[in-house]
């Protein structure tokens, strides 16, 4: 049974570091985040919760996000979910534009870029003024 994650953020990306600085980022200004390390756990999390928006890093082992996308563009029940690519390369834009992502982020990724793209997407944080719940990342 697939649940409804309606405010859900899937934040793909193989980076430790970088995964967790955006998770924390992002859970600082209240909004509920899910984390994986590459496409194939991100496949198995969307089929489970189904987001309302994935924040995708494009090279990735295990698989990358060119072959998530494809995979989740297959079915139609996953299909909709936006995406915003995460890529360090220098063509960022052409591959999101390829992948029908509704936008990028060149890394690394800037926290007030990334806040900005996320709420431009129309996602609105679950729990406004839990700042203080939010971990930071270790090493912060």
């Amino acid at each position: 049974m697939r649940g409804r994650a309606s405010e859900r953020i899937l934040l793909v990306e193989d980076d430790p570091d970088a995964r967790d600085e955006m998770a924390w980022v992002l859970r600082r200004e209240g909004y509920d985040v899910v984390a994986v390390g590459d496409g194939q756990e991100a496949l198995e999390v969307v089929r489970r919760e189904t987001p309302a928006l994935i924040l995708l890093d494009l090279m990735m082992p295990v698989m990358d996000g060119f072959e998530f996308r494809v995979r989740q563009m297959q079915d139609p029940a996953l299909a909709g979910i936006p995406i915003i690519v995460l890529s360090g390369g220098w063509d960022v834009q052409r591959k999101a534009a390829t992948l029908g992502a509704s936008a990028c982020l060149q890394k690394p990724v800037d926290p007030s870029r990334l806040l900005a793209m996320v709420g431009a997407s129309g996602m609105a944080p679950a729990a406004r003024g839990r700042a203080g719940d939010a971990r930071a990342p270790e090493g912060a």
